[in-house]
C-alpha cells in the first residue's frame, strides 16, 4: 500500500486505477510503478455512475461513519478518493484483506 494510500489532514487519500463494466467492485492488486491500487468497479462510465460506485465501495471498506468521494480524475481512469472517518490503520487492514 505504500504510496497508494496516505493520511492528510481531511482524511485519508488513496490512489486508484479504476477498471469499469466489471462484474463486481473489488480490489484486483496493486500498481507498484504508480503507486495505486487496482479497482474493478461494477458500473459504466456514464453520468458518474462508476464514481458513485467507488465511492460507496470505499464508504463500506471504512465501516460504519466513514464516507469517500473522489477528489481527483473524475472523468479519468485514474482517480484519488478521499476517505473520512476512519483510521488510516483501520483502512489498510480493510484493503489488505481485499488484495488478492
Amino acid at each position: 500500500m505504500d504510496g497508494a494510500v496516505r493520511e492528510v489532514a481531511d482524511g485519508i487519500l488513496v490512489d486508484v486505477d479504476v477498471r469499469t463494466d466489471a462484474r463486481e467492485t473489488k480490489v484486483t492488486g496493486i500498481n507498484v510503478w504508480r503507486r495505486a491500487l487496482s479497482v474493478d468497479v461494477a458500473a459504466v462510465p456514464r453520468r458518474g455512475e462508476a464514481n458513485r460506485t467507488l465511492e460507496a465501495f470505499f464508504g463500506k471498506l471504512g465501516g460504519r461513519g466513514s464516507s469517500a468521494q473522489v477528489v481527483r480524475g473524475v472523468t479519468a481512469r485514474r482517480k484519488t478518493v478521499l476517505v473520512r472517518g476512519v483510521s488510516l490503520k483501520r483502512l489498510v487492514e480493510a484493503l489488505e484483506q481485499r488484495v488478492p
